[in-house]
């Protein structure tokens, strides 16, 4: 079953090491949700297959930017709008992204009562000195009580973000982040290394020397303590940067990963859906500009052709704890992609960094802090 991703373009404030679109102005903020809400009157068939009644959603994700900005009443009139083209199971995944300095105990109460039924919180950290670094909205107080509220009001299916690389934290301080979590019973880990982003403040402030620069030797070693601790309890490593309890993977992502169809709505949200991918245009007026005159927002797309659709594959399988499946491979894409992809495989199957099974090639433990550069390596 396909998915939604809506896209809400506002934060309080710009974090020094975000590439993502969003505007710390909320002025029209009134204006998007109704421009959103005719995105997606006009993007109705985006995912129909033929069928003449409302499409069954398997994902809802709503990202950002900061959702967890939207009013209740914003959030139910955005929903009331997809209900009418939309349905949803008692077990479609719907997610809202959220920072701690938004979620209230009244508000998670309320929130408890909308089809939201998994909570993306972005912690970072839990201590003040990362917080200020990274330029969050919320302090460590905050973080701490965002789980026990969210807890509380009736919210199991909850996952935290996590950065590790920060300069000036310790090995035993990145510890203490993950176990905070863990002793919360979080069933859910994102953790990302900090990376310096092309014209981010981050970017700036370090190579003006304003800010400390990013240790690869630390977060290298940062990443094996993550993977470390989260197997001892009990969490599945199975993408990159995720770690979940069984039952607790994001179905976001795995779907994601695995090319199923899905309408990307909101200023610079992609779409997918057979081979066509479509991209949303980076600006929040131009997109609400031309929705008030009742046109679809500027912009672009691009058919994959069997290259690029067998790297991509590659790439999200590689980083998964499944792999890349040999079968799949030959029959999608035929002997010679499979040749190629074996012959360019070798060198990392000589030195450890991948492991070849009867079904599939995969990430070993050695080589997951270099995923990436080894899918390029296997690239038509």
């Amino acid at each position: 079953m396909p998915g939604i991703y809506i896209h809400i373009p506002f934060c309080r404030q710009a974090c020094h090491y975000c590439n993502f679109h969003f505007s710390v102005s909320q002025k029209r903020r009134p204006e998007f949700v109704q421009a959103l809400k005719k995105e997606i009157s006009l993007q109705k068939d985006f995912l129909k297959t033929g069928n003449k009644g409302k499409v069954l959603l398997d994902t809802l994700y709503f990202g950002g930017g900061t959702p967890s900005l939207l009013e209740i009443s914003e959030l139910n009139e955005i929903l009331s709008e997809l209900f009418k083209f939309y349905e949803l199971s008692p077990d479609t995944e719907v997610t809202l992204e959220a920072n701690p300095d938004d979620l209230s105990a009244e508000k998670l109460a309320v929130l408890r009562d909308t089809p939201v039924n998994r909570l993306s919180i972005g912690i970072q950290s839990f201590y003040e000195a990362d917080l200020k670094y990274m330029n969050r909205s919320h302090n460590a107080e905050q973080a701490e009580k965002v789980l026990h509220d969210a807890k509380k009001a009736g919210f199991k299916n909850i996952t935290a973000d996590l950065i590790y690389g920060t300069p000036g934290m310790s090995d035993k301080q990145w510890i203490e982040n993950i176990m905070k979590l863990i002793t919360r019973d979080i069933p859910h880990i994102s953790a990302y290394s900090l990376t310096v982003e092309k014209k981010t403040a981050l970017e700036v402030f370090i190579r003006k020397g304003k800010a400390a620069p990013v240790d690869e030797e630390q977060s290298a070693r940062q990443f094996e303590i993550l993977c470390e601790i989260t197997t001892k309890y009990g969490y599945e490593h199975y993408e990159i940067s995720n770690f979940g309890k069984p039952g607790f993977f994001s179905r976001h992502n795995l779907s994601y990963w695995s090319g199923v169809p899905y309408l990307g709505l909101g200023p610079s949200a992609h779409s997918y859906s057979d081979g066509l991918r479509r991209w949303n245009v980076a600006n929040t007026c131009a997109y609400i500009d031309k929705l008030q005159n009742g046109q679809l927002p500027p912009f672009e797309q691009e058919h994959l052709d069997k290259d690029q659709q067998y790297n991509e594959y590659v790439m999200t399988a590689l980083r998964t704890m499944w792999g890349v499946e040999k079968k799949l491979v030959k029959n999608r894409f035929g002997e010679d992609y499979f040749n190629r992809m074996k012959q360019s495989a070798g060198k990392h199957l000589n030195s450890g960094m991948l492991e070849e099974t009867q079904s599939h090639l995969k990430i070993t433990q050695k080589g997951r802090f270099f995923a990436d550069g080894i899918a390029s390596d296997l690239f038509i």
